[in-house]
């Protein structure tokens, strides 16, 4: 098997990013100027088993969202470039995490092709102005749509019940990693799909 590695150097007026992924490494540090979402990013690379190195300059005076947007594309890239012809992979994962009173359901499909569909029903946590420190919760979404939209896959994100954000979040978080883990996993020696290319 080919090393599933890329790297991926994104640089707009916005942010400038680089992004090293190994999706059969380990180890990880994520310095986006983000506090809480570089804590985010480490979940994915712990809870995925992935080697995740994420780095970004961004327009922090102006707000934490085209730090945040852009680093989903660049990961949804490096995804992409990493996974090549994506012989043998599972295709499919689930997680279901709790944390704590919250519990975030992750499915995701490496399809080739996008939807994203957000059912998280405790109130406030993507109403304008909720924040976890300085994170707009909002960013949440802005973050998974940017992902799979650039990674080309289905994601389905349901939280049922939850009070405190940082636990949602950090639910939907730790999901998306082990169900990432799931889906990227080579366990045949063929395309997974009846139509031979995904």
């Amino acid at each position: 098997m080919a090393d599933r590695i890329a790297k991926i150097v994104r640089k707009t007026n916005e942010t400038d990013i680089t992004i090293e992924m190994n999706l059969d490494g380990s180890g990880y540090t994520n310095n986006t100027g983000v506090g809480f979402f570089d804590h985010m990013l480490d979940h994915v690379a712990r809870h995925g088993q992935i080697g995740l190195n994420v780095t970004c300059k961004g327009d922090y005076q102006i707000d934490d969202h085209h730090s945040v947007e852009d680093v989903g594309i660049a990961l949804g890239q490096a995804l992409i470039e990493a996974l090549g012809d994506k012989m043998g992979i599972e295709r499919y994962g689930f997680a279901s995490v709790p944390m704590d009173e919250a519990l975030a359901k992750v499915s995701l499909d490496l399809s080739g092709r996008f939807a994203l569909v957000l059912d998280i029903k405790p109130e406030g946590f993507q109403m304008p102005g909720t924040k976890i420190g300085t994170f707009d919760t909002q960013l949440v979404q802005e973050f998974l749509n940017a992902f799979a939209q650039a990674g080309k896959f289905n994601l389905h994100v349901e939280v049922p019940h939850g009070t405190n954000q940082h636990h949602i979040a950090e639910g939907i978080f730790k999901a998306l990693g082990r169900a990432l883990r799931q889906a990227i996993e080579v366990t045949g020696d063929q395309i997974p799909s009846t139509k031979g290319s995904l």
